[in-house]
This record gives structure tokens, sequence and C-alpha cells, in this order.
């Protein structure tokens, strides 16, 4: 089996899984961008929440071109990405209790914020805490996870419940187990994760839903243009200015 073979079975599984959210969650998609028209029109806040690969369509979200000036990264030290050392510790800090509450409660999110929380199997104790706590708060909670973890594994979070289970709103990425997309004689184990590639796309589907409800509201979106064009500098500091009280990752 060649490698071009390979590397079109991950293109037709990846466009396979993209279809499908578009197709099956275009409700839970729409909700999700009005939620976010809503907190914004309210003069709330926008946080997103990844650890390990999930922080991935957490950071795609915060600080860039195209993007809601107001949406913040919450990071919890040791679990967004594979810099610290060792590796290994990220996923150890996901099974921590009490490890959500700590940071939610030093973090400027407040009732009437909104947070997107990614997890691709929802079951580990900080993903769950951290929907637990944040509602508690007040915070409108939307999770983008994949469902099927919920029905063919066990939770690891003291309430056996899963990510999905404390959001307000769901959506569901259709990742397998094991997120794991291809296979073949002579590999032991199945290789080509795809929850990056859809993830990704699930929180900019949800974004733009949430641009075009201010639209429709006669709102101006509050979004970022890129510094590499010409008075991209320009528009961008209007922006920070204009909603500088709900921008934290400048400070």
């Amino acid at each position: 089996m060649s490698d071009d073979k390979l590397a079109g079975q991950f293109f037709d599984a990846a466009i396979g899984l993209l279809a499908r959210v578009r197709d099956e969650e275009s409700a839970a998609i729409a909700a999700a961008g009005a939620a976010i028209a809503d907190t914004v029109a309210a003069g709330g806040r926008l946080f997103a929440f990844g650890a390990g690969h999930s922080s991935l369509a957490a950071q795609d979200v915060v600080y860039r071109a195209g993007g809601f000036a107001l949406m913040n990264l919450l990071a919890v030290p040791g679990t967004v990405g594979v810099d610290v050392m060792p590796a290994t510790l990220g996923s150890a800090l996901e099974r921590v209790d009490g490890l959500a509450g700590a940071v939610l409660d030093s973090s400027p999110a407040t009732s009437g914020d909104l947070l997107v929380i990614i997890s691709l199997s929802g079951r580990n104790a900080l993903p769950v805490e951290m929907a637990q706590n944040a509602r508690a708060l007040g915070l409108t909670v939307i999770g983008v996870t994949s469902v099927a973890y919920a029905t063919g594994t066990r939770s690891r979070h003291t309430s056996g419940g899963f990510l999905r289970d404390h959001c307000d709103i769901v959506l569901d990425s259709k990742i397998s187990i094991g997120d794991a997309e291809l296979t073949t004689d002579g590999i032991e184990a199945p290789f080509a994760p795809a929850s990056t590639v859809v993830t990704s796309a699930l929180m900019q589907a949800m974004m733009a839903t949430a641009a075009e409800e201010l639209v429709a509201r006669g709102i101006e979106p509050p979004l970022l243009r890129s510094g590499n064009v010409d008075g991209g500098h320009e528009w961008n500091g209007r922006v920070m200015r204009e909603y500088g009280d709900r921008i934290f990752y400048r400070h």
C-alpha cells in the first residue's frame, strides 16, 4: 500500500467527518453561534478552554485574523500544550480533581460570560469539573466533544458524568473512540487522527454563525484583521481600544 493511497484515505475520512458535522450538527452550531452573539451583545466576555491537543482548537479562535477579538484562552498551566516537561504531565493533570475550580476562581470569568470547553473524550476530571463550576458561576457553557466516548468508555470524574452532561449546548465531533482514522497491514496501531481538523472546523463554523447573528441584530462583529495586510494594525488597534475591558490576553 503506497503513501499516496493512505494520504487519500485520510483526506476522504476527514471530508466524510466534516460532511457529517455539517449536516448532523447544524442545529447545535446555530444554537452555539446564537449564544455567543447573545453574550457579545449583552456585554459579556468569551473564553475557550481545551487541554492537550484539544487546546489546539481553542487557540485557533484566540487572537487571530478573521476571529473575534473578544475570545480569550482560559489556560490551565501545564495542560495547554506539549511544551510542558515531561509532556505526559499534561495528561496526568487532566485527571486531577480541584484544578478546574482553582483556575476558574482566579480567572476573570464571571456570570454572564460564555465558555467553550473542548475535550475529545470528555471523560477526564478537568473538563467535567470545568463545565460544572462554570455553570455554577453563571456562565453559558458550550461543549465540543465526541459523544461516542460517553457511550463507549467510563468517566474518570467522581460524578461518573462526561462533559456532555454539564453543558448548555453540545457539539458532537463524531470522532470515533481512539481518534485514529487509518489502519493498514504492517502497522499494529491505528493512526492518522482527525479530531483537530474536525474540531477546529466546528469552532470556526460556530464563530461564523455568531458573526451572522450579530449582523442580523445590527451589531458589527468585533473581528480582527491580519496584521500582514495594509491597514490591519490600525483596524485591530481600534477594536482593541473599543473592547479593551473584555480582552484579557493583552494584560
